[in-house]
């Protein structure tokens, strides 16, 4: 099972100085891969509607101070040399297809083929009709294509692509990505299109276990969503364990109540002995990488935090 973290680029600890250091630091721990994540612009987040909040609050301080998502991972990409740089999760239709396919391309050369692109079609509908075109309710159908455009702009020396959102043909697109045949697609979201999209691309389903509306916060839920994506994967054609599972953790311990709406414990809620119980019946459930937020007010508290976490939780696994 991998180990992950996620690297703040919004709120205080965007900061560069920062960014770097806990990046850097990260890796020195032997974590196995950080995250970031995506927004162009935000409307007035005092506004409650954050989909993975028990409250719709946003976790961070100050997330309107924002990194964009893609320049974030390639100046991070030049301050370290073997973490995995997942991006999570790419909003697909934020970007036109050719030019973020090219964009992710020259990600993973530049890291020297460390990049995973964790996609979603977004939540956030004022930010998608401030940077997108297509109407806001096609946005899963939008990010269905690009990414089977992603699929052959990658891997096809003479890429040609005919949808309804993006055309092309007579271009070539190189480098292609170091990972071949293109780097793992680890896609978000916890809802029914979401699975049906992991089922047919992904190389990993990547849910949020907070997700108020698809809650996978005990394991009892959190198992039977992982039936419903080895049913979806083999609907698609697919050998149903070809799809590995990674997992978001947003908040753990004390900042989680003990018991979810149906009863049971939540995950990832008590004691550091309880999280070790945790990852390990994830990993038996069939969880292969896991990140977590390690959110603190400044670098030097959230670096003492990644570290006794390291000690307490995961090298008893």
């Amino acid at each position: 099972m991998q180990i992950g973290f996620n690297l703040p680029n919004s709120g205080p600890l965007s900061a560069i100085a920062d960014m770097t250091r806990i990046a850097a630091e990260g890796e020195a721990m032997g974590f196995d891969y950080l995250t970031l994540t995506d927004h162009v612009v935000l409307p007035d987040t005092k506004v409650p509607g954050y989909p993975y909040s028990e409250s719709g609050a946003f976790y961070e301080e100050a997330p309107i101070e924002r990194h964009e998502q893609l320049i974030g991972m390639a100046y991070i990409a030049a301050k370290t040399s073997h973490i995995r740089l997942v991006a999570a999760v790419l909003v697909v239709p934020h970007r036109p297809a050719v030019l973020a396919a090219k964009m992710l391309a020259t990600l993973d050369v530049l890291s020297g083929g460390r990049l995973v692109v964790g996609i979603g079609a977004g939540w956030l509908e004022k930010e998608f009709d401030a940077v997108v075109t297509p109407p806001f309710a096609e946005r899963g159908a939008v990010t269905d294509e690009y990414i089977d455009a992603f699929r052959v702009l990658w891997t096809e020396a003479k890429p040609r692509f005919a949808g309804r959102y993006t055309k092309f043909d007579g271009i070539v697109l190189e480098p292609k990505p170091v990972q071949r045949p293109h780097p793992p697609i680890w896609v978000g979201g916890e809802g029914g299109p979401a699975l049906r999209r992991a089922a047919r691309v992904g190389t990993a389903w990547y849910p949020i276990g907070s997700n108020n509306r698809h809650l996978l916060d005990t394991l009892p839920r959190l198992r039977a969503g992982i039936a419903r994506l080895r049913k979806a994967t083999a609907e698609a054609g697919r050998g149903p364990q070809s799809v590995g599972i990674s997992y978001r953790v947003k908040r753990y311990g004390a900042a989680v109540p003990p018991h979810a709406s149906d009863g049971e414990r939540r995950l990832f809620s008590g004691s550091d002995a309880d999280i070790v119980g945790d990852l390990h019946a994830l990993r038996d459930a069939g969880v292969t990488a896991i990140d977590i937020d390690f959110g603190r007010p400044d670098a030097a508290a959230m670096l003492t935090e990644m570290r006794r976490f390291r000690r307490a939780v995961i090298e008893k696994i």
